[in-house]
């Protein structure tokens, strides 16, 4: 049996899908005190209050709450860059289903989703930066 990884560092971020994009975009900075960490389109902006994360990724036209779900996945910090590719060695030999093989992102991080025996998809990533 593969020797399992070292622990995740915590939770990173969660991701949501969201409808109302500006307005939301709008409650997370001015209302709560986010700041913008990174804005790569108009579909998605990456906020955070100093070590966290929290992903607005703009909902499909088509999307229907209480149909589709507004949780897009929950992302786990790892220490180390080659955590990722032992966690998805390691998770892929626990019959774990992975629905995105390690990638390295232009931010710096790298990562791998999978989902747990729900189906929510959880993100492991590497985060280079303090």
């Amino acid at each position: 049996m593969m020797q399992k990884p070292k622990p995740t560092a915590g939770m990173h971020h969660v991701a949501l899908f969201v409808k109302n994009f500006a307005e939301c975009a709008h409650f997370y900075t001015e209302l709560l005190g986010m700041k913008v960490m990174w804005q790569p389109d108009a579909d998605n902006l990456y906020l955070t209050s100093g070590n966290d994360n929290l992903a607005l990724h703009r909902a499909r036209a088509d999307f229907a709450p209480g149909k589709d779900q507004h949780l897009d996945h929950l992302g786990f910090f790892l220490k180390e860059r080659q955590d990722v590719d032992h966690w998805h060695a390691y998770l892929q030999a626990n019959k774990v289903e992975i629905k995105a093989a390690p990638k390295d992102h232009r931010d710096g991080t790298r990562s791998l989703y999978c989902a747990d025996p729900d189906g929510n998809v959880v993100q492991l990533i590497y985060y280079p930066f303090p």
